[in-house]
């Protein structure tokens, strides 16, 4: 019959006290911080990229929706203050902050 030690020599277990190696321990550690970042970091980058664009590249004319839900079109830019004054209604004109646009509207 086999022996506690040689009992644990069989499970896989070291007999000789030793430890795994630094990089076989931190490994799982690291590739959760690899998914983590290609999941959900890497995507919301992406995002904000494209906002800051779209928001960076108005002009007069654009129809806009504001993140309020306001829908109106852009009749004059304020450059440097960073607002924007758009027409919601005939005789109505709003003054915005450029950052409160959430989409532009397609021109069809």
């Amino acid at each position: 019959m086999f022996g506690v030690s040689e009992a644990f020599a069989m499970g896989g277990q070291p007999t000789d006290g030793s430890q795994p190696g630094f990089l076989v321990q931190i490994f799982p550690l690291l590739l959760m911080v690899i998914v983590v970042y290609l999941l959900i970091f890497r995507p919301q980058i992406k995002k904000q990229k494209a906002q800051q664009t779209m928001i960076d590249s108005l002009k007069k004319g654009n129809k806009i929706v504001t993140s309020g839900g306001l829908h109106g079109t852009i009749v004059g830019i304020k450059d440097e203050e960073g607002i924007l004054v758009v027409q919601v209604a005939k005789e109505v004109r709003l003054q915005v902050a450029r950052g409160s646009v959430s989409r532009v509207l397609d021109e069809e």
